[in-house]
């Protein structure tokens, strides 16, 4: 449990703080514990192995961070002198114990199950994505609807996780309408497909929309395919809308590096404020393809798509050939599922 709410909190950064604008408290560490909930542990309830009460910066040590985090999340567990359920704990920690049961706290508790299901191990390359995922050509594929088994799961819908623009660029979209109206969605109230677990994911045809409406708006310079982008996404989360294990999002573009693009290198027509912005599927979108174009001319030259790929799923700098040719052939494998491979001289055409 600790391990994956700190994964999906900070993202494993212990210096990581976020500033919420509304409540105008700043979390802080690898656990993103506030400072007065902190204070409060040690004041109150005597959790005192370390000196917190007006010293926040301490929470920026792991072992300080995760001491009162573990702390705070037994008392949730016993909130007013009541064995909770985990999912009560888990959605208490992140929106406190009036939204344990809101919609606002569902989110967090999807991609907590997702994560914690790929504890122990975790296989992550330090500077990039992970190389393990599985690839599967058939599955997700078929649009999943509610039926008369099922008709009180609750559904995600496309509105909670697109702005209302980019829901009118996907209705405008000629393929995305055809799907959507022969499903019988309606506007305000679009679901996404779900897999067995109740996993929300994008169709293919969803999913290319989204990649095209996203270059032609923001990278239409830069003459990258939309099929490319898909085809990553296949590979690194599968189209789920939360992504798979720790990578969040469709394009499993992590937290730090997203706000790298975004206060360093100007990439600002989406905001990323936390980690849960990246399971909307155009931010995740858009910071994948500016990743991908980063890495397009890494360190000033301009790379082969091979390197780019592999890059992008392991970081630039665990590039090798010989040991990753199976994240290439992965990602032809994508490929070829949007009609779009051609082999020229060994290689794939993604530019």
């Amino acid at each position: 449990m600790i391990c994956a709410i700190a994964e999906l909190e900070s993202d494993r950064h212990p210096l990581a703080k976020w500033y919420d604008k509304k409540s105008k408290d700043t979390t802080r560490g690898i656990m993103q514990l506030l400072p007065k909930t902190a204070d409060w542990l040690y004041r109150d309830l005597h959790y005192q192995s370390y000196e917190v009460e007006g010293n926040p910066d301490l929470l920026f040590k792991p072992f300080v961070n995760v001491y009162f985090g573990a702390a705070y999340l037994k008392w949730l567990s016993n909130f007013d002198q009541k064995e909770r359920s985990e999912e009560f704990v888990v959605r208490s920690y992140k929106g406190g114990t009036k939204k344990a049961t809101s919609k606002k706290t569902l989110p967090f508790w999807q991609r907590y199950l997702s994560v914690k299901e790929n504890y122990p191990p975790r296989k992550m390359c330090e500077d990039g994505l992970s190389p393990n995922h599985a690839f599967s050509a058939t599955a997700p594929s078929a649009l999943s609807v509610p039926s008369s088994q099922n008709i009180n799961v609750a559904y995600m819908c496309w509105d909670s996780r697109a702005s209302p623009e980019d829901m009118e660029e996907m209705w405008n979209h000629p393929e995305v309408l055809n799907e959507w109206s022969k499903s019988g969605e309606k506007k305000g109230k679009v679901r996404f497909s779900h897999d067995e677990k109740k996993r929300p994911y994008l169709s293919r045809v969803e999913l290319k929309a989204v990649a095209e409406i996203i270059l032609t708006h923001h990278f239409s310079t830069k003459g990258l395919k939309p099929t490319v982008l898909c085809a990553l996404a296949e590979v690194v989360s599968m189209r789920f809308v939360y992504g798979l294990g720790p990578l969040a999002g469709i394009m499993g573009v992590d937290y730090s590096t997203a706000l790298w693009l975004y206060t360093e290198l100007g990439f600002r027509a989406y905001k990323v404020d936390s980690v849960d912005d990246l399971t909307k599927p155009f931010v995740s979108m858009y910071f994948g393809t500016a990743y991908f174009i980063w890495l397009s001319g890494y360190e000033g030259r301009e790379r082969s798509p091979q390197f780019i790929i592999q890059a992008y799923m392991m970081g630039p700098k665990n590039v090798n050939f010989q040991e990753t040719g199976p994240i290439w052939l992965k990602f032809e494998e994508a490929l070829s599922c949007y009609g779009d491979i051609k082999k020229d001289q060994g290689g794939c055409s993604i530019m």
